[in-house]
């Protein structure tokens, strides 16, 4: 930890170019441990300064906003049908399938594969489970302990970037007829 004092707004400034530099969200002791470690600033502190800088952007185009692993910049939603015009690629497409088979895992993690394909009522194939893998959304996090030890998987921080959400609990709920069926279904 560093000794130099720091002024709040010299903190809020740092703050707000690490974020916008980095390329990737920031959690409040990467900026304590990187940024700001020759500072003598406290998590508190930085929270604080986030706290502002929320709420300098909250009525811009530009807002701050936390996710999984952190704060990161991005542009408010309501201006999503003028800026996507900057994006002529084309958009993933995702299957109903991978959909349904993330969906499972973000909802019920941990869960197996074999949970997964008993509640869809179809196997889950390989490139799948692959596709999640490989995009960081899912990880295996263990093997059950039942005859197979089949692999148990969970959603990422990664996931939680790319959806916007900065915890599991900001998920839609499921309709209660659906939470009920699943419920019963792996039960």
């Amino acid at each position: 930890m560093g000794d130099k004092k720091i002024s709040d707004e010299q903190l809020v400034e740092i703050i707000e170019a690490a974020i916008f530099v980095a390329g990737k969200p920031l959690s409040r002791i990467v900026l304590k441990e990187t940024v700001l470690e020759e500072f003598n600033v406290s998590l508190i502190r930085i929270k604080q300064c986030l706290e502002t800088l929320e709420a300098h952007y909250s009525t811009r185009g530009i807002q701050l906003v936390k996710v999984g692993s952190g704060f990161r910049f991005q542009a408010s939603k309501n201006l999503s049908p003028w800026l996507s015009k900057l994006f002529q690629g084309k958009t993933p497409k995702y299957s109903r399938a991978l959909l349904e088979t993330l969906s499972l895992i973000a909802y019920r993690q941990p869960i197996t594969r074999g949970e997964i394909e008993q509640v869809r009522g179809v196997a889950v194939s390989s490139h799948i489970i692959k596709t999640l893998l490989e995009r960081g959304w899912v990880k295996g996090v263990g093997h059950k302990e039942v005859p197979g030890r089949p692999a148990l998987y969970a959603t990422t921080a990664a996931f939680l970037d790319y959806f916007s959400l900065a915890s599991l609990e900001n998920l839609p709920l499921l309709p209660e007829q659906q939470e009920n069926k699943i419920n019963q279904m792996l039960s």
